[in-house]
C-alpha cells in the first residue's frame, strides 16, 4: 500500500463512488469550513495505481496554544474491513497531523453499526480509542451519531406509501393545495436567509448570516452538489384550483341528494359540506394574500446537498404564515423526487436521538423525521487517535469537567438571587 498524489477531482470522484463516502469528505466542503477557522489537507493511498482510500483532514487551532485538532469528518473513505488500507491511511494522516502539531486525530466514520464488520477490531488494533455509544445528538460528538434516512429508489407512489399514514395524507393534500416548489438560484438566498431567521425566532435557535449560506452554495453548487429550493404560494392559480374543487364537491353533493337518504349517504353529504367550509376558509386567506401580495409569498426553503448516491436535507426554514397549505410537505416530497432523478438512492434528514422520551428537547425532531419512511442510521461513533497524551487529557477530560462545574455554580448563584 503506497501513498498517492491525486487531484481534487480524483478525490471527489472516489468519495462519491464509495459506500462510505460522505458530503463532508468532498474537497469543496472544506472550503465552506474556512469561515469558521478550519483549514484542510488531503491524503490518499492505493495499490498499483488504484485508489484504495482517501481522507480529508480538517485542522483547527487550539485557542491560546500552538497546537491543533485533526478532524477527519465522517472518517476515512475506505473499506473498514481492510486493515492494510486503514493502517496506510493512519500512517499518512499521522505524518501530516504531527507536522500541524495536532494533539489527536478524530474520526467518526459513515459506517453503520449493523454493517461494521471488522471496523471496531481493526481501529482498536491500530490504536484508536472509541468514544462510546451515546445518544445520536449527544454534545460529546461533533457530528450526530444517528441520522434518519429515507430510501428513495422507488416510484412516487411507493415513496408516498412508505410514509406514515397521517403524513401520507398530508403529502397528498399538500400536492393539491397549489403551492409551487422552485429550484432557486443564488440571488434568492436572501429569501432563504430571511425564512431561516423567522424559523430561528420561532423555534429558539441562533441562525446564520446569509454569507454562510452563500459560502456553501458557491462552493458546492458548481459541481451540482448543492441546490436551493423555495416554496411559493401564488394567489391566482390557487384560487382557481380551490374554486374548481368546490364546484366538483357541490356537484357531488347534488348527486348524493338524488340518492336514497340513508345514513351512509347523509354522512357523505356532511363530509362534503365540511370540505367546502374548509375550502372557503382557505379562499378567504388567499383573497387576503392577493390584496397584499398579488405575486405571492415564499413560505419555505431548504438546501439539498449531494454526494454520489446520497442526498442530504441540510437546512430547512419556514414562514409562520399560511401553514394550512402544507408547504414543507410539498417541498420535502419534491426534493426527494429531484434527488432520485439525480441518481440518489437515499435522502438523509440529519441528526436525531433514538426514540427519545416525550419530554426530551429532541422528541419533536424525532417525531417529524420518523414520519417520512425513514430508518435509523446508527453510526459506529467517534474514535480518537491520541498524539499528545497530556494535552489530550487536558482538553478532552479536564476542560469539560471545569465547564460543567462553572455552569453548575452559575445556576446555583442564579437560584440564590
Amino acid at each position: 500500500m503506497e501513498k498517492m498524489n491525486i487531484t481534487n477531482q480524483e478525490h471527489d470522484a472516489f468519495v462519491k463512488s464509495h459506500p462510505n463516502g460522505d458530503l463532508l469528505q468532498l474537497t469543496q466542503w472544506a472550503e465552506t469550513k474556512k469561515l469558521t477557522g478550519w483549514y484542510s489537507k488531503r491524503v490518499a493511498v492505493g495499490e498499483n495505481g488504484e485508489i484504495k482510500g482517501v481522507a480529508q483532514l480538517l485542522f483547527k487551532k487550539v485557542p491560546k496554544l500552538p497546537f491543533t485538532l485533526c478532524y477527519v469528518s465522517r472518517g476515512f473513505v475506505a473499506d473498514y474491513n481492510d486493515k492494510a488500507v486503514l493502517e496506510a491511511l493512519l500512517q499518512n494522516t499521522k505524518q501530516v497531523a504531527q507536522q500541524e502539531k495536532a494533539y489527536a486525530i478524530k474520526i467518526d466514520p459513515d459506517v453503520e453499526v449493523d454493517k461494521a464488520g471488522d471496523a471496531f477490531g481493526n481501529l482498536r488494533q491500530l490504536g484508536f480509542v472509541h468514544k462510546g455509544f451515546k445518544e445520536g445528538l449527544s454534545k460529546d460528538y461533533i457530528q450526530p451519531r444517528m441520522t434518519m434516512i429515507t430510501p428513495i429508489d422507488k416510484s412516487d407512489e411507493e415513496l408516498i406509501k412508505s410514509f406514515e399514514r397521517r403524513n401520507r395524507s398530508k403529502v397528498r393534500l399538500a400536492l393539491k393545495r397549489g403551492t409551487k416548489v422552485e429550484r432557486a438560484g443564488r440571488d434568492q438566498l436572501k429569501i432563504f436567509a430571511d425564512l431561516m431567521r423567522i424559523t430561528g425566532e420561532r423555534d429558539g435557535f441562533l441562525t446564520r448570516d446569509i454569507s454562510y449560506f452563500e459560502n456553501i452554495y458557491d462552493a458546492l453548487h458548481p459541481d451540482g452538489d448543492a441546490e436551493l429550493f423555495l416554496v411559493k404560494l401564488e394567489p391566482e392559480p390557487v384560487l382557481k384550483e380551490i374554486t374548481a374543487e368546490n364546484q366538483e364537491v357541490e356537484a357531488e353533493i347534488e348527486k348524493l341528494k338524488q340518492k336514497k337518504q340513508d345514513k351512509k349517504n347523509l354522512n357523505k353529504i356532511k363530509d362534503a359540506e365540511a370540505k367546502i367550509a374548509r375550502n372557503q376558509k382557505l379562499i378567504a386567506q388567499i383573497e387576503e394574500l392577493r390584496s397584499k401580495h398579488p405575486d405571492g409569498v415564499y413560505l419555505s426553503g431548504a438546501l439539498l446537498m449531494f454526494c454520489g448516491k446520497k442526498s442530504y436535507y441540510l437546512y430547512g426554514a419556514s414562514s409562520n404564515d399560511y401553514r394550512d397549505f402544507l408547504p414543507n410537505h410539498h417541498m420535502q416530497f419534491a426534493m426527494m423526487r429531484y434527488a432520485r432523478e439525480k441518481g440518489a438512492t437515499t435522502y438523509d434528514f440529519g441528526g436525531t436521538d433514538n426514540d427519545p422520551d416525550k419530554d426530551s428537547e429532541h422528541y419533536g425532531l424525532w417525531a417529524f423525521k420518523k414520519t417520512w419512511g425513514t430508518y435509523l442510521s446508527e453510526k459506529i461513533g467517534e474514535f480518537d487517535y491520541v498524539l499528545n497524551k497530556p494535552l489530550y487529557y487536558l482538553i478532552e477530560q479536564v476542560k469539560p469537567r471545569l465547564t460543567k462545574a462553572k455552569i453548575k455554580a452559575s445556576r446555583k448563584l442564579k437560584g440564590k438571587k
